[in-house]
Order: C-alpha cells, then structure tokens, then sequence
C-alpha cells in the first residue's frame, strides 16, 4: 500500500482537491498533510477531505517532507504539492509502480512544463559540472516524488528549497535505483521573482555541499558561500523584502517567551562550559556588547549543528506556536528579536512559524563556530533610545520606519530587563513570565501561564468582557521605570 505525504502552506484553494484525487487510487491507504503554520483553513479543509493532518516540527519544506516520512505507516511514500491541478488520472501508479514492481526505489516526475529559470540556470549547469552522472534528469527540481520509506530514512533533508535536489543526489549516490517518469501536463502555481532568488541561492547552496559531501568541491569554498548567504538574509532591507507590508506588528523575545530556558545557558551545558559561560553571563562589569563577545568567544570550535540541535531541543513555552499563528491569522508580522545568535533565532523562527528574526551573527568557517561576532546593526539607531546605544527598541524603530506603521501599531512580548525599552514604546506589551518587577512595570499587560493568553488583546472574539475584564493571566500595565539590558 502507498502513503501520500502533502506538506502545505496557506493552499485552501486546491488541497481538497489534490486529496480527493489521490484517494481514489485503491493503493492509497493513507494520506498525510504536513502544515507549516498556514493560517488560511488549510488544515480544516485537509481534514475534511479525509486527510490525517499533522503540524510540521520546523518550518521548511525539507522538516514537513520528513516529518510525513516519519508519521508514515507504508514503505512506499508518494510526495505531492497541495497547490496541484489538472493531474493525470494514472499519476498515482506512473509514479509508484517502478517501486512496486521493483524496478526502482527513488522516482523523480517530469511534466510538460519548460524547465524553470532556477532549474536552467543553476541546478543543471552545476549538476553537469559536479554530478555529469545525474545530469540527464530533466527537472532535478520537481518535488512529486515516490520512495521507498527505507531509502529516505538513510539521507538528509535539507529545510529549505535545496530539499529535492539534495535528496536526489543523496539517493543516487547511495546505490539506489532512481528512474525519471513522465507525468503529462500539470498545473503548478509559479513562484513570484523574489522567492525564485531565495530559490536559486537555496539550490546552489545545497549543490555545493553535496559536492563538497562527496570529495568534488574544496570545502573552504562551500563554507564562504553559506557565510555570504547567511550575513545576506540578516540585511535588514532583505528580510523587510521577504516579510513583506503590514499593518499591524508583534515582536517576541527567544529565551523565556519562545523557549523554556535560556538558549546559551543549555548549550555551555551541552559543551561543558557552564562555569566558564557564569564568568560572562549577567555580570554588570560587562557591557552588553562586551559581554556577547565574550560568549561569542567562549563557544568558538563548536559545530553548527550543536547549537542548530540545542534549540531544537529546548521545548517551546505552552502556547507559542498557537500564539504566533493566531497572530498572523489576525494580520500581524510576527518577529523574533534576540540578543542571541541568528543561527539560534532562525531555528526557533521556523520551529513557531514566525516571519523573521533579528539577532547578532556567530561566524562558521567550515561549520565550527570562528567565535567571531557581528553585532546586529538593526539594534543601532541614530536617533532611537537614549539609554543605550545597542537595544530593541531600535530593531523596532526600523521596522516601523520600514513598513510605515505607527509604535502603537507594535505589540511586544518580553520577560527580562533587556526587553523594558520595547516593552514602553510599543502601543501594546506584555510581560510574560517577568523576571522582575521593573520588567512586569514596563508593560501594558502580564501574563503566566499558557502564552496563548495574548490573542485575547488582539482577536476581537476573545477580548476581555464587561464580566471579566482581565481574563486569567493578564494584568494592566503598571507605572514604567528605568531599566539597563543584560544578556539573555
């Protein structure tokens, strides 16, 4: 039997369709939509159509595609895009009768489609330079694919657009059997100019470490590239241009608000620097710059993947997944600002489903941390707070400007003593959790508890009542004071 995995994201116009079409393929005993947050009904409708619905661990493509892998109950897996139309009524068995009948165990789709602009003018051309052996397949890119649960269990998921090209590779260098079906003629939704450049870069990325993977590129190369990459996307004019307009936004502090605990206290006790990490951490000598070199420092010669892994593993506050959907449904931007490092703030972005995140950049030379910093530029502003000269107020005095919109057009969540700025300025702020009383006295609201409490100020239907005017875990705001930042 064949399980269909459909990861999704805001697709209520066509994901019924796509499951109904695949449901009446009599081999199809199981279909599994993996949402990434979407906030248009997509889940309903997919649940409605008879799909089991599951809520993707790590926003990306990549994270849903293996998340489906993992939920399936077949060894034969079938990956369609929930935003498909005019499909061949024989897709289903073109696509999975070579593994069926076991003549391969990894099938790519072709469609009557031309080649798109990111396939032609990166994946082929470097496919031909590093892979000449997979060169022939003529949409490396496509990502309807059928596999063998046992074959995709042994290879990486990329999180991000690079997936299909690095499971491809993956899989046939592994030995495995991977053959090329064509499909007819289908309807896709094209990408808008801007998603096609993240596309491309995507691509080239995951391209250059497969053939640094495989002994066919020098690696110090493929580290330059992901570092241009990465300082690239925290410009402040690239992530606005990704985040798009609004009307309305919320920003939210990582550790405490987001997370369960404190990112860099959980990775020095990963590393066994815990009493070194206590010579830097909350001690007043230090300036906040001061101090985030230092710790930068501290943690030079670990891997990516130990601090990619350790805020994986630090469980979410109850409710922030909830909170930040609920907020985008609403018409909110939803941003994370953080004193910690990118790598670490972009984990938990995708983990919650937020829109963007703001944070100093930890350098990586061939994937171990340099212990070389940049501090973020978006917390300087020449004419923003007048306490200190790095501090999110200023991350929000940009955005503001940016997307010209109003401070009371802001909601701020924070907990500590770095957050107070923010906290004062934004037209609503709560205090989540405050770890003192300067903190709780800084905003407009507290609450404790299930963070969810916080649509209740946004979301009409759950606004305070006559009969109860401050719903449990909320509190009004008491008089501000004056506070200094530490690191958190």
């Amino acid at each position: 039997m064949i399980t269909v995995i459909i990861p999704v994201l805001n697709e209520c116009e066509t994901v019924a369709s796509v499951i109904h079409f695949v449901r009446r393929d009599p081999n199809v005993s199981e279909v599994i939509v993996v949402d990434d947050g979407s906030i248009d009904g997509t889940q309903e409708l997919a649940r409605a159509a008879g799909a089991s619905v599951i809520t993707s661990t790590l926003l990306g493509k990549g994270a849903s595609m293996e998340d489906g892998m993992k939920a399936a109950r077949n060894e034969v897996l079938l990956y369609l895009d929930g935003d498909l139309g005019q499909l061949r009524e024989d897709l289903v068995r073109a696509m999975t009768d070579p593994i069926l009948e076991d003549r391969a165990d990894f099938v790519k789709a072709k469609f009557s489609r031309s080649a798109g602009r990111v396939t032609t003018l990166t994946a082929q051309p470097l496919l031909r330079t590093f892979f000449p052996e997979l060169a022939h397949f003529e949409q490396p890119l496509g990502g309807i694919v059928a596999a063998r649960r046992s074959v995709l269990r042994r290879v990486s998921f990329e999180n991000d657009y690079g997936v299909d090209i690095g499971l491809l590779i993956d899989v046939a260098l592994s030995g495995a059997r991977v053959v090329e079906v064509d499909i007819g003629r289908i309807e896709h939704d094209s990408q808008p100019l801007e998603t096609l450049g993240d596309m491309a870069a995507q691509v080239v990325r995951t391209l250059l470490d497969r053939a640094a993977k495989y002994g066919r590129l020098n690696p110090a190369h493929l580290s330059e590239v992901r570092e241009v990459e990465r300082h690239a996307e925290a410009e402040l004019s690239i992530l606005l241009q990704k985040t798009g307009r609004t009307e309305r936004l919320a920003l939210f502090d990582m550790d405490g608000v987001l997370l369960s605990d404190r990112f860099i206290v959980r990775l020095a006790e990963r590393t066994r620097k815990l009493r070194e990490l206590s010579n830097f951490l909350d001690k007043q000598s230090f300036s906040p710059d001061e101090r985030t070199r230092h710790i930068a420092r501290l943690f030079a010669g670990v891997p990516r993947q130990v601090f990619e892994q350790t805020a994986r593993d630090i469980p979410l506050i109850r409710g922030a997944r909830d909170t930040v959907v609920g907020l985008r449904r609403a018409g909110f931007r939803v941003g994370i600002v953080t004193d910690s490092f990118r790598v670490v703030s972009e984990i938990v972005r995708r983990r919650v489903f937020a829109d963007f995140s703001i944070a100093h950049l930890m350098r990586f030379c061939r994937g171990v941390a340099t212990g070389e910093v940049t501090l973020s530029p978006a917390m300087v502003h020449p004419e923003g707070c007048s306490r200190h000269p790095r501090c999110k107020l200023n991350a929000m005095l940009h955005l503001v400007e940016k997307m010209g919109i109003g401070p009371e057009n802001v909601l701020a969540v924070g907990d500590s003593e770095n957050d107070i700025c923010l906290l004062e300025a934004a037209g609503e702020s709560v205090a989540y959790c405050p770890t003192s009383t300067r903190v709780r006295d800084a905003a407009r609201h507290v609450v404790r508890g299930d963070l969810s409490q916080i649509l209740s100020l946004v979301i009409p239907s759950r606004q305070p009542t006559e009969a109860n005017p401050h719903p449990e875990g909320l509190r009004p705001r008491f008089r501000p004071t004056f506070s200094s930042p530490i690191w958190s």
